[in-house]
């Protein structure tokens, strides 16, 4: 099974609440399984809380985005993470400046951005910076998982 988690959360660095989410986006597909199935959560700016996930599916083999299909798109996305560094501490520093986490499980590759209560650092308290290009390929793979949950139905 492959499970994506992406969490936009507002930008709060340090403090003592942790930061809130305005999109929770969770991307499951099944092994050997025909479909993506994506529940999405979002917060309208001024609100305290998420909305009610809300779930959709995309069959794996959809076009996307054009002429891709989302298997294509997933197997960018898996590329693209597995050569991306992540900031040390787990949770200290927002490295690729998009406010935007995303947590990639599978049998072969997990990999995190961000802490579990969101980024507590300020800039430069990560052992590990990203590079120009990293943050291009950070930015692609925010692209593939949009693409994804707004192709879903």
């Amino acid at each position: 099974m492959t499970r994506i988690l992406v969490e936009n959360p507002e930008r709060h660095i340090g403090g003592f609440a942790p930061p809130t989410p305005s999109l929770v986006a969770t991307l499951t597909r099944p092994q050997n399984g025909d479909n993506l199935n994506i529940s999405v959560a979002s917060r309208e700016d001024g609100t305290p809380q998420l909305s009610s996930f809300a779930p959709k599916s995309l069959g794996i083999s959809a076009s996307v985005g054009g002429s891709e299909s989302a298997t294509d798109l997933i197997k960018e996305l898996h590329s693209i993470l597995k050569n991306l560094p992540t900031e040390q501490p787990p949770g200290s520093e927002d490295i690729y400046a998009l406010d935007t986490s995303i947590a990639w499980q599978s049998e072969d590759l997990e990999w995190c951005n961000g802490g579990p209560a969101g980024v507590s650092g300020f800039p430069g308290s990560s052992s590990v910076q990203a590079s120009k290009e990293e943050k291009d390929q950070f930015k692609r793979a925010v692209e593939i998982v949009d693409t994804l949950i707004g192709e879903a139905k």
